[in-house]
Formats: structure tokens, sequence, C-alpha cells
């Protein structure tokens, strides 16, 4: 669960920080390094859940396929599909 968390939030800053330089200074530097970061980091999430995560639930593992935001949405989905303790 840790290594998605980490992933689904490196996922969306990367997303917000590529969007931000598309959005003003468009400096190729920044999409050179951060977009292989988002790309890893969207990786990591669709791994995590469809292999790692053996008990998320099947809508868990279709929100991780959504890019950009798709892990935030897993582990969402994955924390309200548990029943409470």
């Amino acid at each position: 669960m840790r290594a998605l968390r980490i992933a689904a939030w490196a996922e969306a800053v990367s997303l917000v920080i590529l969007l931000v330089n598309l959005l003003t200074t468009h400096t190729k530097a920044v999409a050179t390094i951060v977009g292989p970061l988002h790309g890893m980091a969207y990786l990591v999430v669709v791994a995590t859940t469809l292999l790692a995560r053996t008990d998320a639930s099947p809508s868990a593992r279709w929100f991780a396929v959504v890019p950009g935001i798709g892990g935030l949405l897993a582990m969402w989905r994955d924390q309200t599909s548990r029943p409470a303790r």
C-alpha cells in the first residue's frame, strides 16, 4: 500500500508540473526530466495495483489505469471498499 501511495502522489504531482510547464514557459528541460518520471510513476501505479494488491477491488484495478490521477482514484476506491473496523 505504501508503494502505491508514493507512486500515486508522484504521478499526480508530476502531471501538475508538466501541465504548469506546458501552460507557462514550456521549457524543454522540465518536460525531458519530469516526463519519464511521470511515465514511470504511472507504470508503478498500474503494476502495484494489478499485481501486488491481490485484495484490491476490481474497480480499483480499473481506476489504476486512468492516466494522471488513476493512482489516487485507486487508493480512494480501495479505502472505500474495505469494511469499517
